[in-house]
């Protein structure tokens, strides 16, 4: 939402929104211009929006609660309303499009192709779901002089209530294909059917870059004419796109690409993880297919640093025998916590990790309650926030607890955020903390970040 604020407003749109708390983004757009309130009154409606009906466009996200006053009142009116996804459409609409999809994954890969392609110099524009740290935001404009109809646009696109349906891409990657928003699509084998959907819309002689662990009838969906390549970490898992010689040195890994498109070998990536590795390969099949040269793709990869959010290491302190880190990560799947703590625990093995989640949305709780159990055991030590509700009303029987009693961790707890950080100052007993889900826990995240420079590095930060 807030890429497409931004893009409104560069291209002279007077621009503003409501959303449901403040945040470092929120705080941002306000300083470039735009208008944001937080409490839901149609009295916050600007005026020149109350009073200039035919000249507005009301652009909706799914995040929004049915019983919302201000979009009752607008749909009342008779405005114009438009879902992300379908802007997201029209603005792609005759451009070559470059659309990321995957239940998980698909921010960081959608961020990688677009720094490759921005690095190396080639002209495009992005839409992403995460500040890209290398951009400082969520949005790439092209030079002005680009045409738009040669110029890729990189899109992150959403499975969540079909909305990547409004894409028609010339290139797609599918990142995977794993259970997922179940309370829109009931069960998954409809979830694997819009993905299927997806792929059926992708232009005449395009490319499916898609994850050898998606189902398969995804990449068979696939319409006569476009090159399917599949991509994945090793060669004995049977991809055309693979990755050997993976070594890690600190935070940066280093690997050759292996592809229809050639070999590149000694690539350093600076952001951690085994999943990370297997996002940039995608991201590097698109950039070959722009032409860059194995040069400009080592340089490239070298100079990504990743998302904000997204394995963001927030606190290092210590020697690399005893560290001392502070990581924060946007994790709100069973796997994306799964592949994030196997990738601190091949970074520190053997030292002792303390866990925050908040669980996002009563319904993934209730659906995948195991899966979260069984991830979050791989640490030490688990707390819990309270689940945090986005769009949804509490459903009877579903609490944190109901992860909380199946995690198999020596300790585990439940706790809220004064009391989480009431505990980082007295309670010194780990050597990583992470926090991680997709509520409002980022809120902590300078609070603990300023505790932990003071009880590691001796200073505030």
């Amino acid at each position: 939402m807030s890429a497409l604020a931004r893009w409104f407003k560069a291209n002279g749109h007077s621009v503003s929104g409501y959303d449901k708390t403040v945040t470092p983004l929120t705080e941002a757009l306000t300083a470039e211009g735009i208008a944001v309130h937080y409490e839901d009154a149609v009295a916050n409606i600007p005026a020149q929006v109350r009073e200039n009906r035919a000249q507005v466009l009301v652009i909706l996200t799914p995040a929004i609660p049915k019983d919302h006053q201000e979009w009752a009142w607008l749909r009342e009116q008779g405005y114009d309303i438009r879902k992300r996804s379908q802007v997201l459409g029209l603005l792609t609409q005759g451009r070559p499009t470059i659309a990321v999809a995957g239940t998980h994954g698909k921010t960081t890969t959608s961020s990688m192709v677009a720094h490759l392609l921005h690095h190396a110099g080639v002209p495009c524009a992005a839409f992403l779901g995460g500040i890209a740290v290398n951009l400082g935001s969520n949005l790439l404009l092209p030079p002005a002089t680009a045409p738009a109809e040669t110029t890729p646009v990189v899109v992150e696109a959403d499975e969540y209530d079909r909305s990547f349906l409004t894409l028609f891409p010339t290139v797609a990657i599918i990142t995977s294909t794993d259970a997922d928003h179940l309370d829109i699509y009931g069960h998954q084998e409809a979830l694997i059917e819009s993905f299927r959907q997806f792929v059926g819309q992708i232009q005449p002689g395009g490319t499916l870059i898609i994850n050898h662990t998606a189902d398969p009838s995804v990449a068979a969906a696939a319409p006569a004419g476009v090159r399917v390549v599949r991509y994945g970490l090793s060669p004995e898992q049977g991809p055309e796109l693979y990755a050997s010689h993976i070594t890690a040195q600190g935070h940066t890994f280093r690997f050759a690409l292996h592809g229809p498109q050639g070999a590149v070998d000694a690539l350093e990536l600076a952001v951690p993880g085994h999943h990370n590795v297997e996002n940039m390969l995608a991201a590097a099949c698109v950039a070959q297919a722009y032409d860059l040269t194995s040069e400009q793709l080592r340089a490239a990869v070298a100079a990504y640093r990743g998302v904000k959010r997204r394995f963001e290491f927030i606190v290092t302190a210590g020697s690399p025998e005893q560290p001392h880190v502070y990581v924060d990560d946007y994790a709100h799947h069973p796997r994306e916590i799964e592949a994030f703590l196997r990738s601190l625990r091949t970074l520190y093995p053997g030292r002792r990790l303390r866990v925050i989640f908040q669980p996002h949305l009563f319904s993934r709780t209730r659906d995948f309650a195991p899966g979260f159990a069984e991830s979050l055991s791989l640490a030490d030590e688990v707390v819990l926030l309270d689940i945090y509700p986005a769009r949804e009303l509490p459903m009877p029987g579903v609490t944190s607890e109901l992860i909380l009693s199946q995690i198999t961790a020596t300790e585990k707890s439940l706790q809220t955020k004064e009391e989480i950080l009431r505990n980082a100052e007295t309670n010194a007993d780990f050597d990583v903390l992470a926090t991680v889900g997709a509520g409002d826990i980022d809120q902590l995240v300078p609070r603990l970040k300023n505790i932990l420079n003071i009880r590691w590095n001796g200073a505030e930060a």
